[in-house]
């Protein structure tokens, strides 16, 4: 088959493709409300997938038959209203509709010269993403995979700023020899700030926790102690605006205002609880947030677009320029006048996330937004009253956000069987499948943590939800 053949084979795949799709699309987000949130034997479904790589190939058509029939039986369904597993977003009509277009267009958004709408969206996204959250006009914000890119961008920034606080560039130089970065963070430090420590050769272990109590929660006078022992010397204070297992949050104000005090960079990791700023009913959590040195957000989660989408702010756009300087002779040049935003986070092949984002948010608007923010507030508390009054299922903290943590208990066990039940529970739900939800702990209790943060979840979800746990525990007595 010589050139020509291929281009002419491509072109009419593609024909054929548009018409097996828009069937296929239909159908696909059609049945999101109704497929099983994980498909049943999934692991038996997958042998199909082991085989030789073919010499010829089946062809696109055969190919994409293959791969809707594999979807449905061996897929999860976390765009569905059935998902409440980890924390994750559906997507809005504009924004999935946007995102497949990203992927026709076939956008590149390294640089303003190779998609000038891919970048200028992505600018403007981000401009209507800092009015969302009422955070300065003036911080410079990227697109990135998700909330551990935008850990990585914002803490890369930190690190930058201590390094030229000890007077040399981390970026050039490196930290071999140099002085401990100390990071100083509450008990309710998520994985991937911790992961992204270790990227960063800070090291997991090198993070000070202070905590009061097993669950985590900030311990701040041990906090003041330990910035009191640096003596001016800089340190980087990560501030949790929403821990995973309950919602709660950080004393946001007050640990910024002590690190004001002191020679702080301040970091907040605010993955989901950022979106507390959307709402009036919950906006307080947040509040002074917009004080901080750069801050993070995952769109895939409350915003609802596709995965994969998260937002990096940070105050100072020239510590983002040295950390992730990025030139060649055939390189748009640093003094560019048009963006280049592969030279500004980690990421230098991009897609066009901005198509999504832009795409939600010029549709629905503020309003639309906090809409799906309550929208998830109300379905949370709705499932914490079924657990309140259903016997066997016993609330394990407070709900001030979209998760509920909660428990089997059927009574008459102690601490250690009902951890141990729940956990055998947790295993179970998932092979079930009509649900998706995971175990956790607060302190040393085994709990289930279900997060609400999709716009497609309805209240008799939730109360279907809380009868199969019923059901699923009591089989396991």
């Amino acid at each position: 088959m010589n050139q020509q053949d291929i281009g002419e084979k491509f072109r009419g795949e593609f024909e054929a493709l548009i018409v097996q799709l828009q069937g296929a699309l239909a159908e696909t987000i059609n049945a999101t409300d109704d497929r099983p949130a994980l498909a049943k034997d999934a692991g038996s479904a997958l042998e199909a997938l082991r085989e030789p790589l073919s010499e010829k190939g089946c062809g696109a058509r055969e190919s994409i038959d293959k791969l809707l029939e594999m979807n449905i039986r061996a897929s999860a369904n976390t765009g569905g209203p059935k998902c409440f597993h980890f924390i994750i977003g559906g997507s809005t009509p504009a924004s999935m509709a946007a995102d497949l277009l990203a992927t026709a267009f076939e956008t590149i958004t390294y640089t303003w010269d190779v998609s000038p709408v891919g970048v200028e969206m992505e600018l403007q996204a981000l401009a209507w993403l800092k009015e969302l959250f009422d955070l300065p006009a003036s911080m410079h914000g990227i697109m990135v995979t998700g909330a551990t890119m935008a850990n990585f961008v914002g803490l890369a920034a930190g690190r930058q700023w201590w390094g030229e606080q000890h007077g040399f560039d981390v970026s050039e130089t490196g930290m071999s020899g140099k002085p401990h970065m100390p990071v100083l963070t509450s008990g309710f430090v998520h994985a991937s700030s911790l992961k992204v420590l270790a990227m960063l050769g800070v090291g997991r272990s090198n993070v000070q926790q202070f905590s009061r109590d097993d669950f985590g929660r900030l311990d701040i006078g041990a906090m003041q102690r330990a910035l009191e022992d640096l003596d001016g010397q800089p340190a980087v204070v990560i501030v949790n605006a929403g821990e995973v297992n309950s919602g709660e949050f950080d004393p946001v104000s007050d640990m910024i205002a002590l690190a004001r005090e002191h020679n702080c960079w301040v970091h907040v990791d605010g993955a989901f609880g950022l979106f507390a700023r959307v709402s009036p009913r919950i906006a307080h959590f947040a509040n002074g947030v917009e004080q901080a040195d750069s801050i993070t957000v995952d769109g895939h989660k409350w915003l609802n677009v596709p995965f994969d989408s998260g937002y990096a702010f940070v105050r100072d756009r020239s510590l983002m320029a040295k950390v992730f300087r990025y030139s060649a002779n055939y390189l748009p040049a640093v003094d560019n006048p048009r963006p280049t935003l592969g030279a500004m986070g980690p990421e230098s092949s991009r897609r066009a996330r901005s198509f999504a984002v832009w795409a939600t948010l010029k549709a629905y608007g503020r309003e639309g937004h906090r809409q799906i923010v309550e929208h998830c507030l109300d379905i949370a508390q709705h499932f914490a009253e079924q657990v309140r009054r259903r016997e066997n299922l016993e609330l394990m903290a407070d709900v001030p956000l979209n998760i509920v943590a909660f428990r089997f208990n059927p009574g008459g066990l102690s601490e250690q069987e009902l951890d141990s039940l729940n956990q055998r529970l947790g295993q179970t739900v998932i092979s079930d499948g009509r649900f998706m939800a995971g175990t956790s702990k607060i302190g040393p209790r085994t709990i289930f943590r279900p997060a609400f943060s999709n716009w497609r979840t309805r209240k008799h979800d939730v109360e279907e939800f809380a009868s199969v746990m019923l059901e699923l525990g009591r089989g396991l007595l």
